[in-house]
């Protein structure tokens, strides 16, 4: 008589033989449909040597041949606190950057630090580039958000930022109620069977937000509603009806996690500029993410370094 182990043993290897050579069955091969450079957080600035900083990221992505790169916000040092002139100096030391290093399409979503004037709205905000509007324009954009498609994928650009709703100076990451209604009428009218990436600034969902503050200090675990998406309920909910979302993409916090909640990965994509051109930032250097898409919905995501040395 046949004991446990080996009981057990001989089931395993006779359902190895129905399941696999009996009945002839060969799982399908994945193919790649898409490969994304995603860069985000360059905070491009005349000083530490960041355009070419930025320049050399842009140039270290390439040599996995992306299909395109995605840059994905605060691609200047800071136009919240600026003036015009200032703003404008690190948006054509940006767009030099692209035009001397990028050889594929890029595609871009607006950071915190693109939005001019918000920390000076009573002395900006009569002007006609005030606020995203200076951003958009540089970067051809009719609307701060917008969605295409590529290779059998959907990508739904997000626009993270917005005022607080008190009025005052600074910023909070939400989705007004355009922007949602928007993003719902998106993924319904998106066929079941297509694969969705959504790609924001500002975290939807993540875990390292937790490790960017002094909890320690206070005692308590405190995330600001400028560092994760305050509307992460309604967006997580919005997401649970459409399982075909499979992950979304961010940056802001400067550093690199994976979180995975209710079918959807959320990647947080660490810097270009690590530390702000400063060197790493706590564990994590100057880096940016190469992503697969693959043609039946799955994905992969890595975090990749490049050698960059701070200047003065």
């Amino acid at each position: 008589m046949m004991d446990r182990r080996e009981f057990l043993g001989a089931g395993a290897a006779g359902l190895a033989t129905v399941t696999g050579a009996k009945l002839g069955l060969t799982l399908p091969e994945r193919k790649r449909a898409v490969r994304i450079a995603h860069l985000t957080d360059m905070h491009v600035q005349p000083e530490k040597g960041a355009q070419a900083g930025f320049e050399a990221g842009l140039e270290a992505c390439q040599t996995h041949s992306p299909d395109f790169i995605f840059c994905g916000g605060d691609l200047i040092m800071d136009a919240l606190g600026t003036d015009f002139d200032r703003a404008k100096k690190q948006w054509d030391l940006f767009t030099a950057g692209v035009r001397a290093s990028a050889g594929v399409p890029v595609r871009y979503a607006i950071g915190n630090h693109d939005v001019w004037g918000w920390n000076n709205i009573s002395k900006y905000q009569s002007e006609s580039l005030f606020g995203k509007r200076h951003a958009q324009e540089v970067l051809e954009l009719a609307k701060p958000y917008y969605a295409f498609e590529q290779a059998g994928w959907k990508f739904v650009v997000l626009d993270s930022t917005h005022r607080k709703l008190d009025g005052s100076g600074g910023y909070t990451a939400r989705l007004d109620d355009d922007q949602f209604g928007w993003l719902a009428d998106t993924l319904t009218g998106t066929p079941n069977k297509q694969p969705v990436m959504v790609l924001s600034h500002i975290p939807i969902f993540c875990a390292c937000a937790f490790l960017d503050g002094d909890n320690e200090k206070s005692g308590n675990w405190q995330v600001p509603g400028a560092w994760m998406h305050i509307d992460v309920r309604r967006i997580k909910d919005l997401f649970l009806k459409h399982p075909n979302v499979k992950l979304a993409l961010s940056g802001h916090i400067h550093l690199a996690d994976r979180v995975d909640y209710l079918g959807v990965s959320y990647f947080c994509n660490g810097a270009v500029s690590g530390g702000w051109w400063g060197g790493k930032y706590q564990e994590f250097g100057n880096g940016y993410a190469i992503v697969d898409l693959y043609d039946d919905g799955s994905f992969e995501n890595k975090y990749v370094e490049f050698s960059w040395t701070p200047k003065a």
